[in-house]
């Protein structure tokens, strides 16, 4: 059964309403008209097996109930299968009444290519029957052996993703690690394969298979300007601009940002009409939603935690994970903290931080200086 609709302000203000009496000030935030959990549920490592899609799906849900309303995918987490478990979670707790459509925000994204649920014995083979054959793409449009953005090919992944997600429309819908093309391409033709892309996706925002698209980086947003796979944020928000007029449907980013990926926070590398920025700031500047990845950088903050911060984070946690998260979700600028979650027990471990106020953004600076 394909779900129909779309996260909107009413049903999320909805979702919000439900935890009145146990959020937290700064728990849920509006961003772009949406009311979003400061929590959100990344899908990204585990086995492509069934026990782990039971496990994701279990996990889901329960961060479902417990109030955070923001899930994290993309085609090529698990070779497809994340999103799979996306899509049972969803279905389960909407049969039993708990939870409405326009009530979770639903993200995902393209680039990457992909099999489909487990390994092929033979990577060329399968690409050439799947992708090249149909005319998905042509060996030309792949850079460095494994992403591609051409129209065309992002078209037909946002297809199998609604498929694979049973949903009618997707909330927030990225172009994966696009600076990879820049390793083999130079900067005037990847802007022009951007607005290639751009124009579809606009396309595809009008015809209702999306409601808003963005960037989903890794090294992009956090290096100098003068590095080669550098991304400015004004010059793609104007890019957007230029295809889809000042209404353009460019609206999120996603980038890593921890404790021990500061960048965001940190390095002026953005300019936004001649003033230099941190990409946090410039974000903001621009009406754009940040969603910070890897906010435990995969367990890696938690078993590395510095001493100092123990005391200068809010004394209602209990965990170093719960204080890795409470530390991306109080900068200002970050509209999301994604969290890896697989497990019942490390949602309910890390959404305890629902009952548990964001710093001010005064403690948050004087905490900061303490990097």
């Amino acid at each position: 059964m394909v779900l129909s609709g779309f996260a909107t302000t009413e049903g999320t203000a909805r979702y919000r309403q439900h935890f009145a009496a146990h959020a937290a000030p700064g728990h849920f935030r509006q961003q772009d008209g949406l009311w979003l959990s400061s929590v959100g549920v990344g899908t990204y490592l585990g086995e492509p097996d069934a026990e782990t899609d039971r496990r994701y799906a279990r996990a889901i849900a329960r961060a479902l109930e417990l109030g955070s309303n923001v899930i994290d995918t993309a085609i090529n987490y698990r070779l497809q299968r994340s999103e799979r478990s996306v899509a049972t979670a969803l279905r389960t707790l909407m049969e039993q009444g708990k939870l409405a459509r326009d009530e979770v925000v639903v993200c995902t994204k393209a680039g990457f290519l992909t099999f489909d649920g487990e390994p092929a014995p033979d990577a060329l083979a399968y690409f050439q029957e799947h992708y090249v054959q149909p005319g998905v793409f042509s060996p030309d449009d792949v850079a460095a052996g494994a992403h591609c953005m051409t129209p065309r090919f992002l078209e037909d992944q946002l297809e199998r993703s609604r498929r694979n997600l049973d949903l009618d429309t997707i909330d927030v819908f990225y172009l994966h690690n696009p600076e990879m093309q820049l390793t083999v391409v130079l900067r005037e033709e990847f802007l022009r394969r951007m607005r290639a892309a751009f124009e579809g996706l606009e396309k595809w925002v009008a015809a209702g298979r999306i409601r808003r698209y963005g960037t989903a980086t890794w090294d992009g947003y956090r290096k100098p300007p003068e590095a080669p796979d550098y991304l400015s944020l004004e010059e793609l928000v104007n890019l957007a601009e230029a295809v889809g007029g000042p209404g353009h449907h460019f609206k999120a980013i996603q980038l890593p940002y921890s404790l021990a990926m500061p960048e965001a926070f940190l390095r002026p590398n953005q300019t936004v009409a001649g003033e230099k920025l941190s990409l946090l700031a410039a974000a903001r500047r621009l009406g754009i939603t940040v969603f910070a990845s890897a906010s435990t950088l995969q367990g890696q903050v938690t078993r590395n935690f510095p001493d100092q911060f123990r005391a200068h984070l809010n004394g209602k946690l209990r965990t170093d994970a719960q204080r890795a998260i409470q530390f991306v979700r109080s900068t200002p600028g970050v509209g999301v903290a994604l969290v890896g979650m697989s497990r019942v027990e490390h949602v309910e471990e890390n959404l305890h931080l629902l009952q548990v106020p964001v710093q001010s953004q005064e403690e948050f600076l004087q905490l900061f200086q303490r990097v």
